[in-house]
C-alpha cells in the first residue's frame, strides 16, 4: 500500500514571506539620496518658518459667561409663594437644577436680536471674493447665518452654567469689539426678556388681586345671619319650646339665622385669606420688577485687548514641528520619485537577492557559483577589474555575456537557465536594466542574485 503525502499549508508563512523587507536596500537608497533629502527638508522647514513672519497674523479674543438661569419666572429665584403655585415638579425642581442645560441661552445669543446689533456696531460687511472680485454683495452688511461661519464660537462647558465665547480674526481690535459686543447685547436682551417676564407677573397677579377684592367686597354687602354669640341668651326660649309651639318656631328662626351667619363668616375669612395672599404675592411682583433692571449673567472672564505678540497662530513652535514632519514626507516623496525615475540604476529597481559588495562578499559568490552545476551565465552591464574576471574564468560553469538587447546576446544565453547580474548604480542605464529584466522573464531565465560592481 502505497504511501500518500500531506502537504500542510499555512498562509502565515506565505504571509511572511511577503512582508519580507530589505532594510539594509532601503538605507543605502536614502544614504544614495542624502543630498537630495537634506535639500528637500530644509527648503520645507524654513519655508513653514519664515511663515510665521511672513503669513498675517490671527487673535482670539475670548471671554466666560456664568449663566443662572431658570425656566419659570423670576419670582421663581426670590418669592417663597411660587413654589407653591407652580408645584414641586415644576418651579422647585427648575429651581434646584439651575435651570438644567443652556440651549436656550445659546439660541439667543446666535439670534439676530443680538448678532444684527453685533454686525452694525463692529461695520462687519461682505467682503470681495478672493480679496480680488467684487460680487454684489461686496460691501453691504453681514447676515447673522454668515457671521456665525466666520471665527466665532459658542461653548458650553459640559456640566456647567458656563458659556465661552470666542472671536478669531485678523484684527486683534475687532476680535475684541466683537466679543464684547456679544456680552452686552446679550446682558441687555436677558435684561429685557427678565423685564417682560416679571411685567407679566405683575400684571397676572394684579388682576387676580382685583378679583379676589371685589369678591370678598362683595360679599361683606352681602352678609347676612346672626352672629356667633347670639345664641348665649336663648337657653330660656329653649326650655319654652318644650312646652309652646310659638317658642319652638322661634327658636328654629334663630337657629337657621346662626347657621347662615356662621357660613357667611367662613366664605368672609376665605375670601379676606385669599386676598391677604394675593396681596403679598404681589408685593413680591412689584419687588422682583423692581429687580428686573438686574440679569442673572456673571462675566467669569472678561474679554481683553491682545498685544502683538499674543497672536493665535502662526506659533513658531508649531510651525517648527510642522516644518519637520513636512520636511520629511515631502523628502521621502522626492527619494521615492527619483529611485523611480532615474535614468541611472538605482536600489529600488534592483530585485531580492543582492550582493552589494563584490569584493568584500565575493565569497557569497563564489559559494553560488560552487552549489550550482549547470551552465550560468554572468551578464555583464559594466566593465568588471581584472582581478575579479581572473577569479571567476576559475569556474568552469560560467559564460560571460554583455547586456544588451540583440541576437549574440540571445544565443549567449541558450547553453544556460540561470544567470547573475553584474551592475552598478548611477551607472548602469536604468531603462536598459529593465528590458534585459524584462527579456530574461520572457526567457524563463532565473536570476541568481544581482552584483553590484
Amino acid at each position: 500500500m502505497q504511501e500518500q503525502k500531506l502537504n500542510y499549508y499555512c498562509p502565515q508563512d506565505e504571509l511572511d514571506e511577503e512582508l519580507t523587507i530589505d532594510l539594509k536596500k532601503i538605507f543605502l537608497a536614502l544614504w544614495s539620496r542624502k543630498f537630495l533629502i537634506a535639500k528637500i527638508f530644509v527648503a520645507v522647514f524654513l519655508f513653514f518658518v519664515l511663515m510665521t513672519f511672513i503669513s498675517a497674523k490671527k487673535y482670539t479674543v475670548d471671554a466666560d459667561l456664568y449663566i443662572n438661569k431658570t425656566n419659570s419666572s423670576n419670582m421663581a429665584e426670590i418669592n417663597p409663594y411660587f413654589i407653591s403655585e407652580v408645584g414641586t415638579g415644576g418651579g422647585m425642581a427648575a429651581l434646584m437644577s439651575g435651570g438644567g442645560n443652556l440651549m436656550n441661552e445659546l439660541e439667543i445669543m446666535q439670534s439676530p436680536l443680538v448678532i444684527d446689533k453685533v454686525i452694525q456696531e463692529n461695520d462687519l460687511r461682505f467682503k470681495k471674493l478672493f480679496g480680488i472680485i467684487p460680487t454684489v454683495k461686496t460691501g453691504k452688511p453681514l447676515t447673522t447665518e454668515k457671521f456665525l461661519k466666520k471665527g466665532i464660537s459658542f461653548e458650553n462647558k459640559k456640566g456647567t452654567n458656563v458659556v465661552t465665547i470666542s472671536y478669531k480674526s485678523k484684527d486683534k481690535e475687532l476680535a475684541y469689539g466683537v466679543v464684547n459686543s456679544i456680552i452686552n447685547n446679550y446682558i441687555a436682551l436677558h435684561q429685557e426678556l427678565n423685564s417682560e417676564k416679571s411685567k407679566s407677573d405683575k400684571t397676572v397677579l394684579e388682576a387676580e388681586y382685583k378679583k379676589a377684592k371685589a369678591d370678598l367686597d362683595k360679599k361683606m354687602n352681602s352678609l347676612n345671619g346672626m352672629p356667633a354669640n347670639s345664641m348665649t341668651g336663648s337657653g330660656g326660649l329653649t326650655a319654652m319650646s318644650a312646652f309652646s309651639k310659638s317658642a319652638q318656631r322661634a327658636l328654629s328662626g334663630i337657629q337657621g339665622q346662626y347657621a347662615s351667619g356662621i357660613k357667611s363668616e367662613i366664605a368672609l375669612r376665605e375670601e379676606a385669606e385669599k386676598v391677604a395672599e394675593l396681596a403679598k404675592k404681589l408685593e413680591w411682583a412689584r419687588l422682583v420688577e423692581n429687580m428686573s433692571e438686574s440679569s442673572n449673567v456673571v462675566i467669569l472672564k472678561e474679554p481683553r485687548r491682545l498685544q502683538d505678540y499674543e497672536q493665535t497662530s502662526p506659533k513658531l513652535f508649531t510651525n517648527i514641528i510642522l516644518g519637520i514632519v513636512f520636511g520629511v514626507i515631502a523628502a521621502l516623496i522626492a527619494v521615492i520619485f527619483r529611485e523611480n525615475t532615474d535614468k541611472k540604476l538605482t536600489y529600488s529597481m534592483l530585485g531580492e537577492n543582492i550582493i552589494y559588495d563584490c569584493e568584500k562578499d565575493f565569497i557569497d559568490l563564489k559559494s553560488i557559483l560552487l552549489a550550482e552545476k549547470s551552465q550560468v551565465s554572468l551578464i555583464v552591464f559594466e566593465k568588471l577589474e581584472d582581478k575579479l574576471i581572473n577569479e571567476l574564468t576559475k569556474f568552469k560553469n560560467i559564460n560571460f555575456v554583455k547586456a544588451d538587447i540583440s541576437e549574440e546576446f540571445e544565443n549567449g544565453l541558450q547553453n544556460s537557465s540561470k544567470v547573475i547580474l553584474f551592475s552598478a548604480i548611477g551607472k548602469t542605464d536604468s531603462k536598459e536594466y529593465k528590458r534585459i529584466k524584462t527579456f530574461l522573464e520572457k526567457l524563463n531565465k532565473e536570476i541568481l542574485v544581482e552584483i553590484l560592481v
